[in-house]
């Protein structure tokens, strides 16, 4: 193998995914630089790879990345992987890569699969625009209405209610896509308005949430009357607030509108 790091893609449940470029990668490299090398040795014993593995993940990678670079200016190759998908997509890797740039080690590029794109394509919303959020984080979801294109989040089973409970809140017009176990036996698509789907079971395994683009229409008198009725309670500022988030008015519009309903 020629020196330099190799940015290799995993499958994200489906061990028939694997490319055989990968394979051979894997095969072929001094050294793998793994996400956590348990996950990587049931990977590894199933396509027979004997490369040496050595840890490479969120609380170490800032004291390991020199260590790999300097492996790499040796004249040594060596792999990244992650215990799933794509390297630097909401796991390491991106500080290496930065890292191998800034040292003008060369870099290639072993495609594979990735959550996050196959769940966008799957919920069949617009794929011409989409931001990826990565984990959702319901402090950052009034900045996030603010994308009118498709959003992707990816959550955990634990939370996944009271995420669509949040979204529910803030972005009731936006259709949401649950997407859950891809490329596993019970991959299933679950696509809805977030009121409608806090009713569901909750769903379980690996998730991604796709939200849907915000509608172009703006609400009607009679929609925003009932939104107003679901906020009247909170205090007149906070309520204007949160109804020009959900509706698109002004929040101008918005206090006279929660004013006027108080009265």
């Amino acid at each position: 193998m020629q020196s330099g790091l190799y940015i290799v893609g995993t499958p994200i449940g489906n061990l028939a995914d694997m490319s055989p470029r990968a394979i051979e990668v894997l095969q072929s490299v001094d050294l793998v630089a793994a996400e956590d090398t348990r996950v990587f040795a049931k990977l590894a014993a199933h396509f027979d790879i004997k490369t040496k593995a050595i840890s490479h993940h969120e609380h170490n990678e800032v004291k390991v990345v020199d260590s790999i670079i300097q492996k790499i200016e040796s004249g040594l190759s060596v792999a990244v992987v992650t215990d799933a998908g794509m390297p630097g997509v909401s796991d390491p890797g991106f500080r290496l890569v930065r890292a191998a740039r800034s040292a003008g080690v060369p870099i290639f590029m072993v495609p594979g699969p990735t959550a996050a794109i196959s769940a966008l394509v799957l919920s069949g919303f617009p794929t011409d625009r989409f931001t990826f959020c990565g984990f959702f984080d319901e402090k950052k979801l009034r900045d996030d209405n603010k994308i009118r294109h498709t959003i992707i989040y990816y959550e955990s089973p634990n939370r996944i209610m009271a995420t669509i409970a949040a979204i529910a809140r803030v972005m009731p017009e936006r259709q949401i896509a649950i997407v859950r176990e891809i490329t596993k036996i019970h991959e299933e698509v679950i696509v809805g308005y977030p009121a409608d789907l806090m009713r569901i079971e909750p769903p379980r395994g690996e998730i991604v949430i796709c939200v849907a683009p915000a509608p172009t229409q703006k609400m009607t008198d009679e929609e925003i009357s009932q939104i107003v009725n679901d906020i009247v309670a909170d205090s007149t500022k906070s309520g204007a607030a949160q109804l020009a988030a959900r509706t698109g008015i002004s929040k101008k519009e918005a206090y006279k509108r929660l004013v006027g309903d108080k009265k």
